[in-house]
């Protein structure tokens, strides 16, 4: 089939939209690890997706991101109080949190500055953790052309950071003690131009753009539309949830 409509020319608001949730389960297993449940920060937190789910563990919800339109973008609780700030300079006080969270935005970090700021507004004993999703994965018949597509033609416009994501941040320095994280991922039921969303957000779709390479992605979209068939039909779609998660 053919994809009349270009599917990577969207707003802002596409970003809230399109971007897969965590499961509950993530959210109920780091309110259990945290020593206390007064307040939970996430830090880098975007439109509050991670944030969200926190919400009903803690007594306060703290979201935290340097950009104002996704703090606009976020979904208003009345125990999230979202601020515009960096992560190297949290606007909280000393020793004031019990569980520091990063959701697929530590690789944007100055991590020694983080660091340090975790420390600072860490409760003793406080959980700290820098959590990300990995490459997603279909059914045999369409994975075969999202990994080409993921790892030989948009992949050379990723920014270098995106390596650490791909590898669950395991060589970022995480000076903490740390703790074995429990086997979680992500699951939807998509249909096709709920994917093709949810793929024009990357960043390494923007910068293609920006290229002029844009017939990269109509091909990739005119492909992955035949194969799927009928763009109605709901298809899984998995991502690998990867933690690094450790005690202040």
């Amino acid at each position: 089939m053919s994809i009349t409509r270009n599917w990577f020319e969207q707003d802002g608001r596409a970003y809230a939209r399109f971007r897969p949730e965590y499961p509950q389960r993530l959210a109920s297993f780091l309110a259990a690890a945290a020593p206390d449940h007064r307040l939970a920060v996430d830090v880098g937190c975007g439109n509050g997706q991670l944030t969200q789910l926190l919400a009903p563990y803690f007594d306060k919800v703290v979201g935290i991101d340097p950009s104002a339109d996704q703090i606009a973008n976020a979904i208003p609780n009345e125990r999230i109080d979202y601020r515009c700030a960096p992560a190297e300079r949290l606007p909280l006080p000393d020793a004031s949190a019990s569980l520091i969270t990063a959701a697929q935005a530590a690789h944007w970090f100055d991590l020694a500055a983080f660091h340090g700021e975790v420390r600072r507004v860490a409760v003793p004993g406080a959980t700290v953790a820098l959590i990300s999703y990995g490459v997603l994965s279909l059914e045999p018949a369409l994975d075969a052309r999202f990994q080409a597509f993921y790892r030989d033609e948009i992949g050379p416009y990723w920014p270098a950071e995106r390596k650490l994501v791909d590898s669950g941040y395991a060589t970022l320095a995480f000076p903490f003690e740390e703790l074995a994280p429990p086997a979680l991922d992500i699951r939807v039921e998509w249909h096709l131009f709920e994917f093709l969303g949810y793929v024009m957000t990357w960043s390494a779709v923007r910068s293609a753009k920006e290229a002029g390479r844009e017939d990269l992605l109509m091909a990739f979209a005119n492909d992955i539309g035949a194969a799927w068939g009928d763009p109605d039909r709901k298809r899984p779609v998995r991502w690998p949830i990867n933690m690094r998660i450790g005690r202040v």
